[in-house]
């Protein structure tokens, strides 16, 4: 296995535990709870964004950007238009 497909996998585990610590913190019922998930969320997303960092400066994880057209379409969306 290569670095690559290690740091994708790497980044696809972290994505699925921020998005199961985000489900805690909403579904908890006590602040104590809440604030754990909260704070394991926070920890996740920096971990999240250091590989993210990483893979684009190694162009493993490029991005494009969005033209003024997509934009406003996308925005249309949101206001009902």
């Amino acid at each position: 296995m290569d670095d690559k497909t290690i740091m994708e996998n790497m980044l696809y585990a972290v994505k699925s535990t921020c998005d199961l610590y985000l489900h805690g913190a909403v579904e908890s019922t006590t602040g104590n709870v809440h604030g754990a998930f909260s704070n394991a969320l926070d920890e996740a997303l920096q971990m999240q964004n250091q590989i993210y960092n990483k893979m684009s400066q190694k162009g493993w994880y490029q991005t494009k950007q969005a033209t003024s057209q997509q934009i406003q379409q996308t925005a249309g969306k949101f206001a009902g238009e």
